[in-house]
């Protein structure tokens, strides 16, 4: 079972990964920089071969990097758009040090300009990334893959459904060309689809074929696993700690059960300190029946 959450990258990789280990987790989630924006803290080489070498040895992985919140491709000021691609393209070139990482991100707001001008921003930021780096790269694109996030769908956020997510990956790789098949994934946040509408308390198979048919299960690459203060359908994004909300500890057992699921990195987000991380962990590992 992959399982562990979202950690402090404060004292850099190796860290994370011993603070991982010592909660019983073997993946964890951490901001490329502070989630508010702002420069990244420079990477120490010795510390990210220190790193592969203690999670190669304890079996840690895939570490999964989350943007930080203030990126907003799909912006309409100009500036708001250049710091989004800046600090992107910035991450993803970090990334590289750490092979076999993920990089998740939160689509944007289109702020009124509409879900389809939203999603053109988008698609076209991350192409002129991914583009100029193959070019830059010998013909290849980044090593990492790019993770778009599941949205709760309050204010005018993009991917707020799975045909939001799947049109965002459509129009991406339209302009990529060939050979960015695999790039473009999707990291599913539950509290974000049960806030978005998609009951996967009553009906998690039906959620699931549901982003099948829409978007495909080989894009899903990640799950978040928080659970909601909200209703159903609530639009808002609140996470609460697993089995406390409204989704409940026996949705996360059939979650961590499920087939399309089960096997795929589970990073939680809740709102814990380590110890409650450490006894979620536990909980999870205890849901588990096979």
């Amino acid at each position: 079972m992959l399982i562990g959450c979202h950690l402090s990258s404060s004292g850099g990789y190796l860290a994370m990964a011993q603070t991982a280990v010592s909660i019983g987790a073997n993946v964890f989630q951490f901001f490329t920089r502070n989630p508010r924006g702002g420069a990244a803290k420079p990477v120490d080489p010795a510390d990210v071969e220190a790193f592969i070498a203690y999670a190669r040895e304890h079996g840690v992985g895939p570490i999964l990097a989350h943007a930080p919140y203030t990126l907003n491709a799909a912006g309409a000021e100009e500036r708001v758009r250049e710091f989004a691609e800046a600090t992107m393209a910035d991450d993803l070139k970090r990334l590289e040090l750490t092979p076999g990482a993920m990089y998740n991100f939160h689509p944007g707001s289109h702020v009124g300009q509409g879900a389809e001008a939203g999603i053109e921003l988008v698609s076209s930021m991350l192409a002129r990334i991914l583009l100029s780096w193959r070019e830059a790269h010998g013909g290849k694109f980044p090593a990492t893959s790019i993770l778009f996030e599941t949205m709760s769908g309050k204010g005018s956020e993009l991917g707020r459904n799975f045909e939001e997510i799947r049109a965002l990956i459509d129009a991406t790789e339209s302009k990529l060309g060939t050979g960015a098949q695999t790039l473009l994934g999707v990291c599913l946040d539950t509290c974000h689809v049960w806030d978005g509408g998609y009951d996967i308390v009553g009906d998690l198979d039906g959620v699931v074929a549901e982003f099948d048919r829409v978007v495909g299960l080989k894009r899903l690459k990640a799950v978040h696993v928080n659970d909601s203060m909200n209703v159903l359908g609530a639009h808002k994004d609140r996470h609460e700690k697993i089995g406390k909300g409204r989704i409940g500890l026996e949705a996360f057992r059939r979650i961590v059960n499920h087939p399309a699921l089960s096997r795929l990195p589970l990073y939680l987000e809740t709102p814990c300190d380590l110890q409650g991380y450490r006894d979620e962990i536990a909980l999870m590992k205890g849901l588990r029946t096979a």
